[in-house]
């Protein structure tokens, strides 16, 4: 389990990481017309505060293993969340998938690498809670 721990929060701590270049990579800002450009601040902060909540929370757990799987009740609680957020991760992209054009075989690989991600992370969570 905590092999599986491990990689899902390296995982989620890449993706995090990976996110912080998304809007340029991308090139978010080509589909946001001038009349329209103060948007491109608020997608800026929402991307910069999104890819940093993920890559430090998944930090934080990875450097906290021990003591998670020694019992540490708060520490769970927070990689709990992590999971959670996870799960709403694969359920929005069944909900509202994005993007649908130009390249829709990218729904199907977020779906799959999210739903990969959510169980790396949902079996050892089941794991410590059963242990309890």
């Amino acid at each position: 389990m905590k092999i599986l721990y491990s990689i899902g929060l390296i995982l989620s701590a890449v993706i995090g990481m990976w996110h912080f270049s998304v809007p340029y990579l991308y090139q978010w800002y080509s589909y946001i017309s001038d009349e329209y450009k103060f948007l491109t601040v608020g997608i800026d902060w929402i991307n910069f505060f999104f890819s940093l909540f993920l890559a430090g929370i998944s930090l934080i757990l990875i450097f906290f293993k021990k003591k998670i799987f020694s019992g540490n009740k708060d520490l769970l609680v927070i990689y709990g969340f992590m999971v959670f957020v996870w799960f709403c991760r694969v359920a929005i992209t069944f909900i509202d998938p994005w993007p649908l054009e130009p390249v829709a075989w990218t729904v199907y690989a977020q779906q799959i690498a999210s739903f990969v991600i959510f169980l790396l992370q949902l079996m050892p969570l089941v794991y410590l809670l059963r242990r309890k």
